[in-house]
Formats: C-alpha cells, structure tokens, sequence
C-alpha cells in the first residue's frame, strides 16, 4: 500500500487545539480512533506539505 493506493475506506478528520496548547489531527475511521499531536511550529510544517502537495496535484491534473 502505498500513496496512490486507493482504498474504500470513509475517515472524518477533526483539526484542532487542544488545552495543552498542541494541535490535534484526530481521525476516525471504522471505530477506530487515531489522535495526533504536534506542537505548533510541527503543524505549520504540516500545513506547508499540504499547500505544496495541494499545488503539484494542481499541476499534475493539468497534464
């Protein structure tokens, strides 16, 4: 299994901060339940892999 492997597969995703002054990425998939936690300067590197992931899928689907 690997990034471009599709799967059947619903999850919801929940973004937030928590009282501990972290941000949680919590997912919940099939029962059962994933938290993550990062502290904030770790989120905001996630959230540039995201922009740049958004922008070459962009580019990928113009082809």
């Amino acid at each position: 299994m690997g990034i471009n492997t599709e799967r059947d597969i619903e999850a919801n995703l929940q973004i937030g901060p928590t009282d501990a002054g972290m941000v949680r990425l919590f997912i919940d998939a099939n029962g059962i339940e994933i938290p993550m936690d990062f502290d904030p300067e770790e989120a905001e590197e996630i959230a540039d892999e995201i922009r740049a992931a958004a922008q070459a899928a962009r580019t990928m689907g113009k082809r």
